[in-house]
């Protein structure tokens, strides 16, 4: 076991420390959303239902996908220049001594099929993947003070291009675009009178506020009921999902009632991301086939952006333009009888439908007396209507790709688009739409936070499900570097540290690209005992922190106390496909590093009993008393807060 070092405790602390006061709290939501910038309420209808709007004067169609939409195509014009300097920045505080890294990007500046190509990618796990990929988002977020400091990443943020998330993971991403790109210590802290990230109360509960916490969550609930009543009565089905967005909602926008009438094609107009000077988000989800109960690896993955929904998948290989996908489209396109409609990609919809896994956490709780009845008669007449086999799903009716490509698409000829939980397929994390060879990127940082033990921590199987997709039909060519078996991830402890995987390119000859290197970045106990269950509803502050600080540990290897050469690691990792691409030697540094993370094709596939990994750092006091457990890990015990968690209270 490590122990962090005293000026790395007085770093932390005053770096990722408590929160140090309120704010002034938010206004009125108009204001507030022009004044800064962020996502906004943007539903025509004003509120979670969609409405019958004009047709703009060149009607929406859905494209074909052999290229990137002319939005995202001019926007990376844009952003791939924003990221040259904070990559060249990130470069020198990296400190490889042997090779004059950022001198080589800025040299290169101007040819963008040398500078390096960065995405992030987060995987699901429900609130233990919210606050572990949250640790390391703050990490790489050159505004957390201390991020950039020596042993950090911070500047990493700010040079990628592509920031994707999934599920628990999409939860996170959609948050941070939902509020201004705010950064994880501005959401962790949140604002007066906010329920932002406030995880103590469950969404059962609702949020704190002031008055009868009886009343108040009747209140809440009577909110959501509405809503979501809301998009029933303007004639759109509904499923579980609606409710359980809407009310996962109120956690994650800072707005009144959970900022119903925000959508996620807003993103693409809010000033930060127009003009390029944030990383662009994506959400996955998975089809489930029209007959189907079962998601297999085969399923058509969809990805949500700004500008579009849709699959690259060869069984669709089509985009709907996002901010008009509750019209009728028929063909990829709107009948000249039809309408155009907005709102239908309320945010909440959206990162809902991510994560319609947790449908659950509401039917599982039908019977909790935080819940009022008339909430739970609802649930238990939709569950009439659409039958237990649809508990899990999110209805996209009307189908966007209804009657398109025929021959090829599963639920062409079905008005529904029956989506579900973007991890289902085994794909926990969301490299799907970051490998496509259409986006050229050079390495994604994969962060995972999937429970794939009885002790829930990750052992590759996401990785490997990815690899194993590559290989198949529906990977339309897509490549994807090779990932052992469980064991191995296990025995040779792939799953406690980061590991590079495609380090060599020869290994890709007979593909038609060349794939990003993936830096998998496995969550492992660190600080903290990070494996709490997916399904735990709620978390204090101190717990919340607790994680976060744990992911931040994961993300920098204890700022550097772990290996000194981390940070000089991670530039070899940005710097690998760029160098090979123009010949340049690789440094002794380099080479050290991924002798060091690289993985080179060694298994042991040795039979693994279980797996109770120890801490790699001293652990928080207030987690001292917790262990790592057997089975799913839910509701770990915490101990008092004491001066060491509060001096690392991130």
């Amino acid at each position: 076991m490590h122990f962090l070092p005293l000026p790395l405790l007085s770093l932390i602390s005053a770096a990722l420390g408590s929160p140090t006061g309120g704010s002034n709290g938010y206004s009125a939501v108009e204001v507030r959303d022009v004044l800064i910038g962020r996502a906004a309420p943007d539903a025509p209808s004003g509120n979670y239902a969609p409405a019958t709007v004009d047709c703009p004067q060149q009607r929406p169609t859905v494209r074909g996908a052999s290229t990137l939409s002319q939005s995202e195509q001019d926007w990376l014009r844009t952003r791939r220049n924003k990221t040259v300097d904070p990559m060249v920045q990130f470069l020198k505080n990296a400190n490889l001594t042997d090779f004059d890294a950022a001198g080589y990007v800025t040299s290169h500046s101007s040819n963008f099929s040398i500078v390096p190509n960065i995405g992030i990618a987060v995987s699901g796990g429900g609130y233990r993947a919210l606050m572990n990929g949250a640790g390391f988002i703050a990490a790489a977020d050159s505004r957390v003070p201390g991020s950039t400091d020596k042993g950090g990443i911070g500047g990493l943020l700010q040079s990628s291009t592509y920031l994707a998330g999934l599920s628990g993971g999409g939860w996170l991403v959609s948050s941070i675009f939902a509020n201004n790109f705010s950064s994880v210590v501005q959401l962790r802290d949140g604002y007066a009178d906010s329920s932002l990230w406030q995880f103590s109360s469950t969404i059962f509960e609702g949020p704190k506020r002031k008055g009868i916490s009886v009343f108040n969550t009747v209140e809440y609930w009577d909110d959501v009921m509405n809503q979501v009543d809301e998009k029933r009565d303007a004639g759109y089905d509904i499923s579980i999902t609606d409710y359980w967005g809407r009310a996962l909602s109120y956690q994650l926008i800072n707005a009144p009632d959970g900022g119903p009438a925000y959508t996620f094609s807003s993103i693409a107009d809010a000033p930060n991301f127009s003009s390029a000077d944030t990383p662009m988000p994506i959400l996955v989800s998975d089809e489930r086939m029209p007959g189907t109960t079962v998601v297999s690896i085969n399923s058509t993955v969809y990805e949500f952006n700004p500008w579009e929904f849709g699959s690259y998948d060869p069984t669709v290989f089509g985009f709907a333009p996002i901010r008009y996908v509750g019209s009728n489209f028929s063909g990829g396109s709107i009948p000249d009888n039809g309408h155009c409609v907005r709102g239908f990609d309320a945010m909440s919809f959206v990162f809902g439908t991510s994560s319609s896994l947790f449908n659950a956490f509401i039917l599982q709780n039908l019977s909790s007396p935080s819940i009022p009845s008339v909430v739970t008669n609802a649930l238990r007449d939709l569950l009439t209507d659409i039958g237990n086999d649809n508990d899990d799903i999110a209805a996209w009716n009307p189908n966007p790709f209804f009657h398109y490509n025929n021959d090829t698409n599963p639920s062409a000829a079905d008005e529904q688009l029956t989506l579900v939980d973007g991890g289902m397929d085994l794909q926990n994390i969301p490299l799907h739409p970051l490998i496509q060879p259409t986006r050229n990127l050079d390495v994604i940082f994969a962060v995972d936070s999937s429970a794939d033990t009885t002790t829930s921590f990750p052992n590759g199987t996401a990785l490997r499900a990815t690899y194993d997709r590559s290989k198949t039909e529906i990977a339309n060519g897509t490549a994807f570097p090779a990932v052992p078996d469980a064991e191995t991830f296990i025995n040779l402890g792939l799953n406690q540290r980061p590991t590079f995987f495609g380090c060599n390119t020869s290994d890709f000859a007979n593909a038609s690209h060349i794939p990003p290197l993936i830096v998998y970045m496995p969550n492992a106990p660190y600080t903290s005992h990070s494996n709490v269950s997916t399904y735990d509803p709620s978390y204090s502050d101190e717990q919340r922190n607790s994680i976060i600080k744990n992911g931040f540990n994961v993300a920098t290897m204890g700022n550097g106390t772990v290996d000194s050469e981390w940070t000089a690691c991670v530039a070899c990792a940005v710097l690998s496909r760029s160098l090979e691409r123009t010949g340049t030697q690789v440094s002794a540094t380099c080479q050290r590093c991924f002798s060091r993370y690289c993985w080179n094709g060694t298994v042991d596939n040795t039979p693994v009993s279980s797996y109770e990994p120890t801490p790699i750092l001293q652990l928080d006091a207030q987690d001292s008393g917790a262990v790592v457990r057997s089975g799913a890990a839910t509701g770990l015990v915490y101990g008092v807060v004491g001066f060491a968690a509060l001096a690392l209270a991130f």
